[in-house]
């Protein structure tokens, strides 16, 4: 009796380890020159000898080697920006939380000097999901266009030009990663006395969090084949517990009469989520709110009518589109209004609406010292944007 045969053959075969049997060592330079590549006055990534752009599949038929390899760039690249903001845009580095221990996962945001005492303007800037940290918008677009499209750094220095204050989020820098064992042994020793309510409402956000992210994480760490365990941040476990902490321990200690957010995608539904948690005191304090592409739903966070209200008086949405620039653009939701950004790609909606965006600024101070009402009205803007 003949045995019967397998019908399909790759079901039976672990096509990761197929992969890996050719692959070169996963063993990467950790700097720009490492990598063999640098960037030009114009703000463009590009090789040293060549002066091509980033060659992707630089090993033909190894695509996670390929992947890999980009990953490693890419948290040089991360490294490179927080330099900038240091270095170009002069911000301060600020640990968070603000009472950390020395043992304890830490986190960090940027700020101006002068974030929480200039008494006139404030800046806060939030980019979306994944894995873009401080001061990017996107990664992609900084590897293969630019550093004005992909970072925040246009927006920081224009708003250093025009008298703003800044503070700049880092919403995913959730956790770190340690291996196993020593994480055991610290997560045991930290058992902590907080509250059993507190804890299992961490545990909850965190592991929607995890759950969430987990595809954009899935190869953050090119290097990593050991065994490691997330050791999240307090307080700062997930993009909306990170905006309400900050808001909390430092927007809402400013001086500025007038707080302006920009919230990239995800960064929309964090704003949101901060209103819901802090309404009277972000009525209060923030007089306009640009989103550019957010992804947040009023009715799926459950926003009352008074904040639906408030979005639609402060609030305005760059949204991806065909239309020209500032074009009025029809929305099912009952929240802000939404004008294109000039492009129809996700990631540069921050980036093309950006002069708009500080023009939308500067009407709501004369809007509200006009009217002397701590709200400017965004319908008449609205039209201003379709005659242009």
């Amino acid at each position: 009796m003949e045995l019967a045969r397998p019908t399909n053959l790759l079901s039976r075969i672990d096509l990761d380890e197929l992969m890996k049997k050719d692959e070169p060592p996963l063993e990467f330079p950790d700097t720009l020159e490492g990598f063999e590549y640098g960037f030009n006055e114009k703000g463009q990534l590009r090789h040293v000898k060549t002066g091509e752009p980033f060659v992707f599949n630089y090993r033909e038929d190894l695509h996670r080697w390929n992947q890999k390899r980009y990953e490693a760039l890419g948290e040089i690249i991360t490294k490179y920006v927080y330099g900038l903001l240091e270095k170009e845009c002069h911000l301060k580095k600020v640990t968070l939380p603000v009472d950390a221990t020395e043992s304890e996962p830490k986190s960090f945001i940027f700020m101006s000097e002068d974030a929480l005492t200039n008494t006139d303007k404030l800046l806060v800037l939030i980019h979306g999901s994944g894995v873009v940290r401080a001061g990017q918008w996107a990664r992609r677009l900084i590897i293969n266009e630019d550093l004005d499209s992909g970072t925040q750094i246009p927006y920081i220095k224009r708003a250093t030009e025009e008298g703003y204050g800044v503070i700049v989020l880092n919403p995913n820098e959730n956790y770190i990663e340690v291996e196993k064992t020593k994480a055991q042994v610290q997560l045991s020793s930290d058992s902590s006395d907080e509250p059993a309510e507190k804890r299992e409402r961490k545990d909850k956000i965190q592991k929607e969090t995890k759950k969430r992210r987990d595809f954009y994480e899935k190869y953050r760490n090119p290097q990593k084949e050991k065994e490691t365990v997330q050791m999240y941040i307090r307080d700062n476990g997930s993009p909306e517990e990170h905006a309400i902490y900050v808001w909390d321990h430092f927007i809402s200690q400013s001086a500025a009469e007038n707080v302006f957010f920009v919230a990239h995608s995800y960064g929309g539904l964090a704003f949101v989520e901060l209103m819901i948690q802090r309404e009277a005191e972000v009525k209060n304090k923030v007089t306009a709110v640009a989103l550019t592409d957010s992804v947040h739903n009023v009715w799926h966070q459950e926003a009352g009518k008074t904040i639906r209200e408030w979005m639609r008086e402060n609030c305005c949405n760059w949204v991806s589109s065909s239309e020209p620039l500032d074009t009025s653009v029809e929305s099912m939701l009952p929240d802000c209004p939404r004008v294109s950004a000039g492009t129809e790609r996700h990631e540069l909606t921050s980036w093309k609406s950006f002069p708009s965006i500080f023009k939308f600024f500067s009407e709501a101070i004369e809007a509200k010292n006009s009217s002397g009402k701590p709200a400017p009205t965004r319908r008449s803007n609205r039209i201003k944007y379709e005659e242009f």
